[in-house]
């Protein structure tokens, strides 16, 4: 099988073909921290991290490189993000990032979102910054006024390549020159002038200043990966302009490509719009932990593909929680089923192992179709109905069958999606877990002192709400039917 991944630089599906055999280099745009992340952010990072698990599993050897924005990402009214943070909060800004920093990847640990590889800083890496602004300049592609170094767009006829869009069209549809210095209001800034009271500001060959925005991910992607690299994941709202002027600035200065794979992701929306902070309609992660669990928001996110809008609201949320709920409900009702099994296999266990292998081959041509994680959802679904299927069948089932239903859900669910953990808490939400088992306390009391007709209510009513009971000779088991 082959995977297959859709280049938004190409704008169709490719074969997908590493610069070095067995190895994968991917970057992704990394949050600008200035405040808490919020369920775009959410959507992003476990659309890439689900990416990310594939691949490994796979067999490829990956390296994950994520930034953390600390510096540069400017407002349109020209405020730097992280100085928005300052003047709300009164602290340094230093103090602003690392605040942010670790609430980010605390959100990010809750969704099971695996720590990148390495998560460079902005900051960190002005030199190299001020070394490709050199660089350009002395190309011919960029020129310093008043102390800020702009890129001229004009200069490189490539320009716009990944968004479609071109300089032309960009010079016929400019009315106002919003900024006198440039020579084109489409040029960007690669260094900005710092006034003497801004904070955030390092010596460079123009004066002080700090870099733009877009230049970080162009050295901490080609610092780590080299060039050109594999790929570059983002949001969807950052193909332009951020990712042209990364294209842009990258390919002028090395004379070769940035990167071979652009994957975008798509928007998250809140009744049918996109989630913006700057039209106030959108949730933070922590405050939607409130209310669902992390890992059912993960699921909700994986229930479509990553490259198209998902659309938020309570109704989604909740199916998706009680989706969630049926596969926790199988792979829990398995593995305590595998406590006691015994080992062998007939004729009918070794057809089930069959079927099995199948459910593994559909799972594996969705995620190679685009990482369709829709669609590989959809397999897990259809596993866990035969799985339901097989344990309802009051057949003894061996040892080797359990164990092969369990390490097929730690592989799909666990390791690929990342939903299923490999330790699964009764009732998964809630009090739901101590209420059952309460009730099964008092049918074996009611069943001790002869009320039969009391202890059969109780496993009817339970049987209405789907909870499913097994009387054993060590006692009563439980579970959920789908």
């Amino acid at each position: 099988m082959t995977l297959k991944v859709y280049n938004s630089l190409t704008r169709q599906k490719e074969e997908f073909v590493p610069v070095q055999e067995g190895q994968v280099g991917i970057y992704v745009c990394g949050p600008t921290v200035y405040e808490d992340a919020h369920l775009g952010h959410g959507k992003t990072y476990v659309n890439f991290d689900t990416i990310v698990r594939y691949l490994r599993y796979r067999g490829y050897k990956v390296r994950y490189v994520q930034n953390i924005t600390d510096v540069g990402h400017l407002l349109d009214s020209g405020e730097d993000r992280i100085m928005r943070g300052v003047r709300r909060e009164r602290i340094e800004p230093m103090e602003v990032v690392e605040k942010y920093t670790r609430r980010y990847f605390e959100d990010m640990d809750a969704l099971n979102v695996l720590r990148p590889d390495i998560s460079p800083r902005a900051s960190g890496h002005i030199p190299e910054q001020i070394e490709l602004i050199k660089a350009l300049i002395e190309k011919g592609y960029a020129y310093e006024v008043n102390g800020s170094v702009y890129f001229e767009v004009a200069r490189w006829p490539e320009y716009g390549k990944l968004s479609g869009r071109r300089v032309e069209e960009l010079m016929e549809g400019s009315r106002v020159e919003v900024n006198p210095d440039k020579r084109h209001p489409a040029d960007f800034a690669l260094w900005r002038r710092a006034e003497p009271e801004h904070i955030m500001r390092w010596p460079s060959p123009w004066g002080w200043g700090f870099p733009g925005w877009h230049l970080e991910c162009s050295i901490m992607s080609t610092k780590y990966l080299g060039q050109p690299f594999d790929i570059h994941g983002g949001g969807l709202e950052n193909k332009f302009p951020h990712h042209d002027c990364e294209i842009a600035q990258s390919e002028a200065a090395a004379g070769v490509p940035f990167c071979h794979y652009w994957l975008h992701n798509g928007m998250l929306m809140i009744s049918g719009e996109e989630m913006h902070k700057s039209l106030g309609n959108f949730v933070t992660l922590k405050e939607a932990f409130e209310q669902y669990s992390p890992l059912a928001i993960r699921f909700f996110v994986l229930g479509g593909h990553y490259r198209s809008p998902l659309d938020f609201s309570e109704t989604a949320l909740q199916a998706a929680s009680k989706g969630l709920e049926r596969l926790h409900w199988a792979v829990q009702a398995v593995r305590e089923r595998l406590l006691a099994a015994d080992s062998g296999t007939d004729s009918t266990e070794r057809a089930f192992m069959a079927k099995l292998a199948e459910h593994k081959v559909r799972f594996v041509e969705a995620m190679d179709d685009d990482f369709n994680t829709a669609a590989a959802v959809g397999v897990l679904f259809d596993l866990t109905r035969e799985v339901n299927t097989l344990l309802d069948s009051g057949e003894e089932i061996s040892q080797e069958t359990l164990v092969a239903i369990d390490d097929l859900y730690r592989q799909l669910g666990g390791d690929v999606l990342g939903v299923i953990p490999d330790e699964i808490v009764k009732g998964v939400a809630g009090l739901e877990q101590p209420l059952i088992e309460l009730l099964i306390e008092t049918r074996e009391k009611l069943r001790e002192a002869q009320k039969w007709d009391l202890a059969d209510e109780v496993r009817a009513r339970l049987a209405e709400l789907g909870i499913v009971l097994e009387d054993r000779p060590e006692g009563a088991r439980w579970r959920i039917s789908r």
